[in-house]
């Protein structure tokens, strides 16, 4: 390489999802994440690129067959979680919740501050930022003490 930067930059993930309009509906409407790109083979978007900061995505419909009936397990997103580093996990947390999404209640594992949903499919998000508030305290936990 004739630069410093690293060669792979991040990664993406791809969730395979069993319907795409509610799945935008719940990324976008909900977490906040903006369409980048999509791919509409069948006037439809099937495939799409999404990104929050700098936290991208990849949604793409899964075509059931008899013999694939899902793709992994007995159910979409079965063993599949994606952690997400952010500034502040808490504001999006509120953020979550004012949109209407079901966040579970932040609590702190491992030094962050962990904010928990899950998507329509049953993928497993985590979003976590930095803090010095002691181990398996939640937030509820923390405001009551502040």
């Amino acid at each position: 390489m004739e630069n410093d930067q690293p060669n792979i930059q991040y990664s993406i993930p791809l969730f395979m999802v069993s319907n795409m309009e509610a799945s935008l509906k719940f990324y976008t409407d909900g977490l906040g994440f903006k369409i980048l790109n999509t791919w509409t083979p069948r006037g439809k978007i099937e495939w799409c690129w999404l990104q929050r900061e700098g936290g991208p995505v990849m949604l793409q419909e899964f075509r059931a067959t008899e013999k694939r009936p899902y793709l992994s397990g007995d159910k979409p997103g079965a063993g599949v979680s994606i952690w997400f580093q952010c500034v502040d996990s808490l504001a999006l947390y509120h953020e979550f919740i004012k949109n209407g999404v079901n966040a579970q209640e932040p609590f702190v594992g491992n030094g962050l501050w962990d904010v928990k949903v899950i998507d329509p499919d049953g993928y497993n998000l985590h979003f976590e930022s930095r803090t010095d508030v002691p181990e398996e305290t939640t937030c509820s936990e923390w405001l009551n003490k502040k």
